[in-house]
């Protein structure tokens, strides 16, 4: 079940916000929890019992930690919370990666083991960190731990962030998981939100989407330098508005039920470097491996050898997170190396560039990003980047690049609009500023419902693209 679905938003989301409000306080979490099950076996079935497990094992760990520590046995406490981490990431390791390993001792070994490829549970990657969070956090005492096991298993399976985060570190939800309030406000800024994400993704992210889909699809040799750039262009904007219409809708439904979930973007591509960019997109993972990884490390209070270490293993396990796949790997240490040449190389050349330069620099470089983050394997992906410059490519305009420059440019156009906070802030001042403009904001959400429903009524596919991570 996903949010873009008319299922889920005229028959799932319903009963459950029914339910959550006709409850007296002291039951709303159970009508979470068991909504957050059902809706996480509406599409995985099987795999439910694995996040059951994970839900009381490292609930227990939690109550074993605190135990061990509070009697003076740190030895004890510190075997419990390492056990807990191990296994958090060997059931992780081995949905996610045990046949990308396979894989590739097959190709070394004179021998083949055989092996079957299993489907990745759903959501793995974002509730198996959440989990984690958990764990250290107790270990460190940063937090409390959590005795009641209702609003445990609340935290680690709420459906409205389940599937494609945001991440949400425990002690951010510590205390909304026992006291949070609905307003008719909060109700209604999140109803907004939604429709927002709604939007973003299934008007925005799903058309583009077919552009990317188009040109990736086309033979080699029918690939100009400018058709590259716009099949890149298009996936660039494809999972931004993927993405974070999802982190909008997850945010939105939080709201609904009196949660409120950290930003996951903030207009990354206004960008002006790489690491401006890594602050902005995908917050929550950001934070996650810079509290729990690059800090524990060391972060950047060591010295230079050090932090060149801290950093590529943090942007190596950053790319191994997103996917089984060299590419991805690839991927990660491209940016740790951009990081590094940034602080260490380029930094006082980077201070004196006009705005505009440095943008653009980002923005290059962060499609090329995208290259390896969609290509299936690395030898594509640099054959891809080939084209893009020149190499191998059908000229640097053809018919094709034409057709698709032609169609596309207005949504280009629109894309670009919705990336940059100006024209939002615009937006808001205008609905917000007088109170007679109420109606026109409420008409264009509703516009934006409309239109959303439309398309998902004849709609043939419609993923998020985070899924399968």
């Amino acid at each position: 079940m996903i949010f873009s679905s008319v299922f889920f938003m005229f028959v799932f989301l319903p009963i459950v916000l029914l339910a959550y409000f006709l409850v007296p306080k002291k039951l709303k979490n159970v009508v979470i929890l068991i909504s957050s099950l059902i809706f996480y076996a509406w599409g995985e079935p099987v795999y439910v019992a694995l996040m059951i497990f994970s839900i009381i094992y490292n609930y227990i760990a939690g109550l074993e930690i605190e135990y061990n520590r509070n009697k003076g046995k740190k030895g004890k406490a510190k075997t419990v919370f390492l056990m807990a981490v191990v296994v958090n990431l060997l059931i992780l390791g081995f949905f996610k990666y045990y046949g990308f390993l396979l894989q590739n001792l097959n190709q070394i070994l004179p021998f083949d083991i055989p092996y079957r490829a299993l489907p990745l549970p759903i959501g793995i990657s974002f509730y198996t960190f959440q989990t984690l969070s958990y764990v250290i956090d107790v270990y460190w005492g940063n937090v409390g731990v959590q005795r009641n096991l209702i609003h445990f298993g609340t935290y680690i399976s709420m459906f409205p962030q389940l599937i494609a985060g945001p991440i949400v570190r425990y002690a951010d939800v510590e205390e909304q998981l026992v006291n949070r309030r609905v307003s008719i406000v909060r109700f209604g800024d999140g109803v907004a939100w939604f429709l927002r994400g709604l939007a973003k993704k299934v008007l925005l992210a799903n058309n583009v989407g077919m552009a990317y889909d188009a040109i990736a699809a086309l033979p080699g040799s029918e690939v100009s330098v400018l058709a590259a750039w716009i099949g890149c262009a298009a996936y660039t904007f494809q999972i931004y508005f993927d993405f974070s219409g999802y982190s909008d809708m997850a945010i939105g439904l939080g709201k609904m039920f009196g949660f409120e979930f950290m930003k996951n973007f903030d207009y990354p591509y206004t960008s002006t470097s790489i690491t401006d960019f890594w602050r902005r997109w995908h917050i929550s993972l950001s934070s996650w491996f810079r509290e729990y990884v690059y800090i524990p490390l060391g972060g950047n209070r060591v010295g230079r050898s050090k932090h060149i270490r801290n950093i590529f293993v943090v942007w190596m396990l950053t790319g191994l997170w997103h996917g089984a796949a060299w590419n991805f790997i690839f991927w990660g240490l491209y940016y740790g190396i951009l990081l590094l040449l940034e602080k260490y190389v380029l930094k006082d050349v980077m201070e004196r560039l006009p705005g505009f330069i440095k943008h653009i620099y980002t923005m290059v470089l962060v499609m090329i990003g995208w290259v390896f983050f969609f290509s299936p394997s690395i030898g594509s992906a640099f054959a891809y980047i080939g084209k893009m410059f020149g190499i191998g490519a059908d000229g640097f305009i053809n018919g094709t690049a034409v057709y698709y420059f032609y169609n596309y440019i207005l949504l280009f156009l629109v894309l670009i609009l919705c990336s940059v906070p100006y024209t939002y802030k615009k937006f808001s001042r205008f609905m917000l500023h007088k109170k007679s403009r109420c109606p026109v904001a409420i008409a264009t959400y509703i516009l934006m419902f409309i239109l959303s429903t439309a398309y998902l009524v004849n709609a043939t596919y419609n993923p998020f693209l985070y899924f399968r991570f």
